[in-house]
């Protein structure tokens, strides 16, 4: 009975020494990512390390994907991401990607996309974001979006007032950028990426909630009607100082601070990587973010989004299972530590009755030896 006891400990021992190999890396993982979840770089660095390991060919297969929908940038971000992970790719592929990225790169392509950007106000790479660009530093842009989201107010049709209060503001930033020679660039060209992704229809949907409560700070709707329904795209002067006049900069701070944080991500990824970024962002707070994992990821922080989505910046969905990872993993240490002290116990149990045993016998044989000789003696 003594010895099944412990056989039962030590059987305990085994199991949850086996249970806690199995769980162990699990929990490590776990552990790893809640203490990263405040650093995006990091986060999505351990996160990768789940994904690729799940699929060999996963950035392969995004490599043909991003060639075969146009989009060079997204493919060449993904050989970085394969350089750096030292995941080998056929040379057909990456000769293909040098050569979209060259042709991307053209003076043709450039001058074709930059007055694409200029002419229709939308950037959706970096030569149609610097015509967009130049087109709302001349005022041309802000005004033409102003005048037609403000007559869309004034007639009572549908009217898209975060395009309407982005561009108000962009108004006042750009007579900023003029008088700082240039100082409040990078947040005219951020401001110009958010009002073109909600053009067409990239901007997250917490997000431009958010803008569109930010924007409604702003702009003094009554005073922007009236500035409207008098100005005119042909007047740019005397429209923009009627439309400043309802603008209050006192309360642009929050939209001025995405703009800069925008601009942190295209400075690194380019404007697609920013429109990524603002396509999967809840909030302010996601893009800042964003900028932080842009700083230090580079030219692989699009291939990086585009395989983890918004878990690449932040801890959401998953975090139940991590949990239960880490308890699994306590659970089963602290089974294994109740193990070993059970065991330990009835080893030291059994050892002392033993000696007690001993110590026991030999009393009695040496009064059993007393008496004898007291036998003999009488």
């Amino acid at each position: 009975m003594k010895w099944l006891r412990i056989s039962t400990a030590l059987i305990g021992i085994a199991a949850c020494s086996f249970v806690l190999a199995q769980v162990a890396p699990h929990a490590r993982q776990a552990g790893a990512i809640f203490a990263a979840q405040d650093d995006p770089a990091a986060l999505s660095e351990l996160k990768l390390d789940t994904v690729l390991r799940q699929n060999e060919r996963l950035v392969q297969d995004n490599i043909e994907a991003a060639l075969a929908s146009g989009d060079a940038d997204l493919a060449n971000s993904f050989v970085v991401l394969a350089r750096e992970r030292n995941i080998a790719l056929p040379d057909d592929i990456l000769t293909r990607v040098s050569d979209a990225v060259k042709e991307e790169n053209s003076t043709s392509y450039f001058a074709r996309r930059f007055a694409t950007g200029l002419v229709t106000g939308s950037a959706d790479d970096v030569a149609s974001l610097s015509g967009t660009v130049a087109g709302d530093l001349f005022v041309i842009g802000d005004i033409r979006d102003v005048v037609r989201e403000g007559k869309h107010l004034a007639m009572g049709e549908d009217t898209d007032r975060l395009v309407l209060g982005l561009a108000a503001v962009g108004l006042a930033v750009t007579a900023a950028t003029y008088v700082s020679v240039g100082g409040a660039a990078p947040v005219r060209a951020g401001l110009t990426l958010v009002k073109d992704a909600r053009k067409v229809g990239r901007l997250g949907e917490g997000l431009a909630k958010w803008a569109g409560r930010s924007a409604r700070e702003v702009v003094d709707t009554p005073m922007l009607q009236n500035a409207v329904a008098s100005g005119s795209v042909l007047r740019p002067g005397e429209t923009a100082r009627a439309i400043k006049a309802a603008f209050h900069a006192e309360k642009a701070g929050a939209l001025v601070r995405l703009g800069k944080d925008v601009t942190r991500v295209a400075e690194k990824t380019g404007a697609r990587g920013a429109m990524d970024t603002l396509r999967i962002a809840e909030g302010p707070k996601d893009v800042a973010r964003a900028a932080r994992l842009a700083q230090a990821q580079g030219g692989k922080t699009r291939a990086i989004m585009k395989l983890l989505g918004r878990g690449a910046l932040l801890l959401v969905g998953g975090a139940f299972d991590l949990t239960l990872w880490l308890f699994g993993a306590a659970l089963t240490l602290f089974g294994l530590l109740s193990s070993i002290k059970t065991t330990a116990e009835r080893l030291t149990q059994s050892w002392c009755d033993r000696r007690r045993a001993r110590r026991l016998r030999r009393a009695r044989i040496a009064g059993e030896a007393d008496l004898a000789n007291a036998a003999l003696t009488a």
